[in-house]
């Protein structure tokens, strides 16, 4: 608790305050180049705010104690000059506590109510005016002390640091879903208000890994909401995806479950192939840039089939993005739909989203890896037009018959034959008829050495090869007299 001394030349305290102490930890136990070892922080009221909790502290400079107004959000804790200025005099980040522990209590000797801890500084906060014995008047609620005011504050900063896994912090026996929720706090911090989208099962929230403060996604399931169907389901994703390991697919990173809700920690990534449509100037990409993405789809694909994994919901909001470059490098996400289903295999379940889905799905016939096929075709059309190619109120077979409907001059007469004969090789009807992952992957709109030198480019960057073969090499690769 630091020097028993210090605490006690402490100045009082006024009633409209809570006191703050620091107490700075070093790894050689010396005061710092100030000779100062504890200091005091004293707030004000609290201010709650929704989404975002904010705390404002008024603070003066008197010896060892120090005053600020103190601003909570869901990322850091910011220590203001003044309450409306913006200067400040320090900047604490959320994934940089390492916990909150309560010290006031009965049993308890000390004046602050509770303790947040860094690697380098614990703060010891809060101050109860009755705390050197002896009954004390109730501070008013706006007072800004007294023990009730800082059981907010602590409750709130659990809040912050942990805001969807409160409940497992309950007092009474830990219970193995109670410590893993626990751990999940330890590990990652969840930014509540960074919300990166919604999936079949529930919220997904940037983060933070603690450690390394590297960026994470936290997908958030509230198992309260969901029916057991959609939990077997989520499970059934994290169970594909902790099974696989390749570039082309999102990394799950861990899973953590508590009496309430499901964590589900992946990579974060920059956004996503239908973001980077919708943002292009003309509302759809060029042919190189769909090669280069579509490519690495298929890639990704090739790994998931020879594992006779089926994705059932390929479409461009589950191809995410690594980076905001023109020519990223992407991974399939999303496999709460997919299924293990083998080379000569049918499914009957639903699947998928509709828009992208084949026919035999739509009318409820057996499917199999081919579905993902007929989606990537959907996904070429969608990236190089726009649009959609079909008319849902409308029969497939007459709109892919009536090539005037399907490819109207604009924008088709800007785009390659080669282009649209591999869309129209991929929207069969019959599955037995639409081109599979390797010959789709071979035909010949994507086996051009513009496409080849822009895949080897994303190789290099990523320090892997995975998208091209060596093979390819001798064809693609300029002649030594050609670099000159």
């Amino acid at each position: 608790m630091g020097n028993s001394q210090d605490m006690n030349d402490l100045p009082l305290v006024d009633e409209k305050e809570v006191t703050m102490n620091i107490r700075k930890l070093r790894t050689d136990k010396s005061p710092g180049p100030d000779g100062i070892q504890n200091e005091a922080l004293k707030t004000g009221a609290i201010l709650l705010a929704r989404p975002l909790t904010y705390l404002f502290n008024k603070v003066l400079n008197t010896g060892q104690i120090k005053r600020h107004y103190w601003r909570l959000d869901s990322k850091s804790i910011t220590l203001f000059t003044s309450e409306q200025g913006t200067k400040y005099y320090k900047e604490i980040p959320l994934n940089e506590i390492l916990a909150v522990d309560t010290a006031r209590t009965p049993q308890s000797d000390v004046m602050h109510c509770f303790e947040l801890r860094t690697a380098n500084v614990d703060y010891l906060v809060g101050v109860d005016p009755a705390w050197q014995g002896g009954a004390a008047p109730l501070p008013p609620p706006d007072s800004g002390v007294g023990a009730y005011l800082a059981r907010s504050w602590e409750t709130a900063l659990r809040h912050a640091l942990m805001p969807h896994t409160h409940s497992a912090e309950a007092p009474g026996g830990a219970s193995p879903a109670g410590e893993r929720g626990a751990e999940m706090a330890q590990l990652y911090q969840i930014h509540p208000d960074e919300v990166l989208g919604s999936g079949q099962f529930g919220i997904v929230y940037g983060g933070l890994h603690r450690d390394t403060a590297r960026p994470v996604a936290i997908k958030v399931i509230d198992k309260l909401r969901f029916p057991t169907k959609q939990e077997a389901q989520l499970k059934n994703e994290v169970a594909i995806l902790q099974n696989l390991s390749h570039p082309g697919v999102v990394n799950l990173e861990r899973m953590f479950e508590t009496p309430e809700r499901i964590f589900v920690v992946m990579e974060k990534l920059k956004g996503d192939m239908l973001e980077m449509i919708l943002s292009h100037e003309k509302g759809r990409l060029t042919e190189r840039i769909t090669k280069f993405l579509v490519a690495q789809i298929l890639v990704a694909l090739k790994h998931l089939h020879e594992k006779n994994i089926v994705h059932c919901d390929l479409k461009p909001e589950n191809v995410l993005l690594s980076s905001d470059e023109t020519f990223p490098q992407v991974k399939l996400c999303d496999f709460g739909f997919a299924r293990i289903i083998g080379e000569k295999s049918f499914r009957r379940s639903v699947v998928g989203t509709p828009a992208y889905l084949a026919p035999e799905v739509l009318r409820n016939k057996g499917y199999n890896r081919s579905l993902d096929m007929w989606s990537v075709g959907v996904i070429i059309y969608v990236s190089l037009s726009g649009t959609f190619p079909f008319n849902e109120d409308e029969d497939i077979n007459e709109q892919i018959q009536n090539a005037a409907f399907m490819y109207p001059p604009a924008p088709w007469r800007e785009i390659s034959a080669e282009a649209i004969d591999l869309i129209n090789n991929l929207l069969q009807v019959k599955q037995r008829k639409r081109l599979s992952v390797d010959k789709c992957a071979a035909h010949a709109w994507l086996q051009t050495r513009e496409a080849w030198a822009d895949l080897r480019a994303l190789e290099r960057r990523v320090g892997a090869r995975y998208l091209t073969h060596p093979s390819d090499d001798a064809r693609y690769a300029p002649a030594p007299d050609a670099a000159h």
